[in-house]
């Protein structure tokens, strides 16, 4: 039998255990939201019990998972009874029409708190919802709730005072990554089918790996994030960080691509001037592509329970014909980039913390020696070095682009650890096989598409030898990202994409 035929056995089998819709159709508790969204429309399933669905399966096990924070339920059922009801006038209908999804707490949704973890928003409720929330609901997609962040979104954790922690399916001892943790993790655990996350250190990324997911990290400004702004509202037209995106989390790479065609695009006055399309991918099958890696850096060591999935995938594509490239671009330095991602975000944050927080860190920047410290106190003349050695990284690798496809690298240097609630990012330690290794090891396999502005697609490509998900990134040309996200599809048929966590079977 071959791996294909075992992952469709496996699929079946799955789906087999799981029956049990009102409908009498097959069970879809872990398909797919194209899957989902097609049953709709051939009348296999109504939207509203599908909906009924998702939102028994929340209260079934989000108890033990804590991964919604809220839960839209009247405003879910309206939206699935006018999906049903365009299904049966036969209306043109959108691409998820009937599908339910959720977002990320960070992202304004009318009515409900967007408090970012912080207890001073505890009360807030949104003004208006957020750009992405109306581009999902604009195709169709049906809003069942929001899901849990860390404080201030700043945490590859989800936890915080107001909300509690959230934990993993795979391990409820276990963190789902952060910052949008609750959305991987209810995306695991079979309790929705789509949900956009933000990223500017790993937060669509690192909760994707832990949880064995998808997501996609966009080219730089292409999402919208008007209406992420702790207490929902949408803050100013045509800022951007240089480093900050929103992006899709699925449970497969299709299901990204079609939610990005969505979520993509000009926002605001910008629609009366340009439009944006996609580019399609620069390949359509698996080993037509050309493909650069590195798998193992001295800056952030996989561990000895991930490395061996990694080498298997690189193995895998060998196998298949796809030509590999290992080794950085030329120029590329890893620890300069890091540095400058760090300065530059630094620079960032500084700037946006209250008066005595900034006099309380500032005497210990004033030590300088490193990024954090230098960023925060940078001038501008500082600042704009950094800039342009960020501009120039982004060019060093367009040229690389231009012979290779896509770039492979760690999503993680780890599997998802245990909850660590005690200090902060710099002190804590991750307990691993090989070891403790310091918390702020994350960052760098993070730092390559945050800093450049590239798009990077992570994948699940298989359990650690202690049945914990394990993903890669698939980094891909600045405004091209069909080209990731098409690799990530072609590389599930090859080695296997989502598999659920055991114990979310489908409720009786």
């Amino acid at each position: 039998m071959t791996r294909r035929e075992i992952l469709a056995a496996t699929v079946c089998a799955t789906g087999s255990r799981a029956a049990g819709l009102a409908s009498g159709a097959l069970d879809l508790d872990f398909a797919s939201a194209l899957d989902a969204a097609a049953a709709i429309r051939k009348k296999r399933v109504s939207s509203v019990e599908l909906t009924e669905r998702m939102l028994a399966r929340i209260e079934r096990y989000n108890p033990k998972l804590d991964a919604f924070v809220y839960v839209t339920r009247e405003r879910a059922l309206e939206e699935a009874r006018r999906a049903d009801e365009a299904v049966t006038r036969g209306e043109e209908l959108g691409v998820f029409e009937g599908v339910p999804f959720a977002i990320k707490e960070s992202f304004a949704v009318m009515g409900e708190p967007d408090t970012w973890g912080i207890p001073e928003f505890r009360n807030t409720k949104a003004p208006a919802d957020s750009a992405a929330v109306e581009r999902l609901e604009a195709g169709g997609a049906v809003l069942t709730g929001g899901t849990n962040v860390p404080l201030n979104l700043m945490d590859w954790q989800s936890y915080n005072a107001i909300y509690g922690t959230a934990n993993n399916p795979w391990d409820v001892s276990r963190t789902p990554g952060g910052s949008s943790g609750g959305s991987a993790a209810a995306l695991a655990a079979g309790l929705t089918y789509l949900s956009v996350g933000s990223d500017i250190g790993g937060s669509l990324r690192i909760p994707a790996m832990f949880c064995g997911v998808y997501s996609h990290k966009p080219t730089i400004d292409l999402v919208p994030t008007r209406g992420q702004i702790p207490g929902g509202f949408a803050g100013l037209h045509g800022f951007s960080t240089g480093l900050a995106v929103a992006g899709p989390m699925a449970r497969s790479a299709r299901d990204l691509a079609a939610a990005l065609a969505l979520l993509g695009g000009p926002d605001g006055y910008d629609k009366k001037a340009w439009s944006w399309k996609m580019p399609p991918p620069r390949q359509r099958r698996l080993k037509d592509f050309r493909v650069g890696f590195v798998m193992d850096d001295p800056m952030a060591q996989p561990t000895s329970e991930v490395k061996p999935i990694l080498e298997r995938a690189v193995t895998a594509l060998e196998r298949a014909g796809v030509q590999v490239r290992p080794g950085w671009p030329s120029g590329y330095e890893l620890k300069q980039a890091v540095y400058t991602d760090q300065f530059l975000l630094s620079a960032f944050n500084f700037t946006q913390e209250p008066a005595e927080q900034q006099a309380r860190e500032r005497k210990t920047f004033e030590k300088g020696g490193f990024a954090w410290a230098d960023g925060a106190l940078t001038s501008y003349e500082q600042w704009q070095k950094q800039r342009f050695q960020q501009l120039a990284y982004r060019q060093i690798w367009q040229h690389y682009f231009e012979g290779v496809d896509v770039f492979l690298m760690p999503a993680a240097f780890s599997v998802a650890f245990r909850h660590i609630h005690d200090g902060d990012m710099n002190t804590r330690s991750v307990e691993t096989p090989d070891g403790k290794r310091p918390y702020m090891d994350f960052m760098p396999w993070i730092v390559t598409p945050t800093l450049t502005g590239c798009p990077s697609t992570t994948a699940p490509i298989g359990p650690s030898a202690t049945g914990l998900p394990v993903a890669i990134q698939v980094m891909g040309p600045f405004w091209e990202d069909a080209t990731p996200i098409e690799f990530a599809a072609l590389l599930a048929e090859e080695i296997g994409g989502f598999a659920p966590p055991p114990g979310y079977a489908a409720l009786k």
